[in-house]
């Protein structure tokens, strides 16, 4: 197998700095890979960054108009000399084994695709290791992010997989969506026969956003995905997805019953809050991150919820 790394970037050159810089770094894995990078019709242009490592990483820049990071994958995957593609957002920066574990465990037990997790870097500001804990906790996504093993039924997320180019081939890659066109991508896998699976020890370092309001907005979009999704593919949906939109209703039939002194929904939501905080604070041994991530939890929420009811109902 010949890996090709193929990396969508729009207007983040300081985020493909450190992305390439960690790819410089890997360890116990001896065999060539090449690098594409593609820019997606950027203002903030990473080609003078790329440059910088054309003599410690076959690099290839490819410069196109903006259509999105799907069709920016598919776009690469089209140019790549390699045979199995790895697909890696910008934000991410990479462990030094990474590379070894994807190969080791692809030899031992192949699959045409497969996906790994995410985890905080200690470099991290508090906001997005908050951010990181209600994406991947089991209190809040079920874990769902990455903590599912087994062959065959693991759901791909994009800023970590990777995909055989005879699956890319047969698939024709990432479908027009904007947003879950990971998820999509799976359900055509299977469909097509392809298996996938979960790499644990494939994590990434992802940043995620930065700021609240950008969190929120990708989280609502997250939400407006899933009810297509779940239009398109019957079989996919699960009363689980409408957990972040009970929480906004509860929320409101909270707030409601605060008027007339009736603080009891307001309690229970409380004390849900709390066991965050403290799982929060445990996993960074740091309060504020706790804090934050009480915060970055009621954000993921009600962006995702308010989302799906917005796709569902309207």
């Amino acid at each position: 197998m010949k890996f090709s790394l193929v990396i969508p970037v729009y207007n983040r050159p300081e985020e493909i700095d450190e992305l390439l810089e960690s790819l410089t770094k890997q360890k116990d894995f001896q065999q060539k890979f090449e690098i594409v990078v593609v820019e997606d019709g950027s203002e903030n242009s990473s080609e003078e960054v790329v440059k910088k490592y054309e003599n410690q990483l076959n690099v290839q820049y490819f410069f196109k108009e903006n259509t999105g990071a799907g069709q920016s994958r598919n776009y690469g995957m089209q140019r790549a000399k390699g045979d199995y593609f790895i697909i890696l957002d910008s934000d991410c920066i990479i462990p030094e084994m990474y590379l070894y574990h994807v190969s080791q465990t692809l030899k031992k037990q192949y699959t045409d695709a497969f996906g790994g997790p995410d985890a905080a870097h200690k470099s991290f500001t508090m906001l997005q290791k908050a951010i990181n804990y209600s994406m991947t906790s089991l209190l809040t996504t079920g874990g769902i992010r990455g903590k599912k093993n087994g062959i065959g039924k693991f759901q791909l997320r994009s800023f970590n997989m990777g995909i055989s180019k005879k699956a890319f081939q047969k698939t024709k890659g990432f479908s027009k969506m904007k947003y879950g066109e990971d998820i999509d991508m799976t359900f055509r896998l299977w469909e097509n026969g392809f298996k996938t699976q979960l790499i644990p020890s494939a994590y990434v370092f992802h940043k995620r956003r930065s700021t609240i309001k950008a969190f929120f907005k990708q989280t609502f979009n997250f939400g407006t995905a899933r009810p297509i999704l779940n239009k398109k593919y019957p079989e996919s949906a699960k009363l689980t997805f409408w957990f972040p939109s009970l929480f906004v209703l509860f929320s409101v039939f909270a707030a409601i019953c605060s008027l007339f002194k009736f603080f009891v929904p307001f309690q229970f939501i409380g004390i849900y809050l709390a066991f965050n905080f403290f799982a929060a604070t445990m996993m960074n041994k740091n309060a504020l991150v706790g804090f934050l991530a009480v915060i970055t939890t009621i954000v993921q929420f009600f962006g995702y919820g308010l989302g799906f009811l917005k796709s569902k109902l309207f």
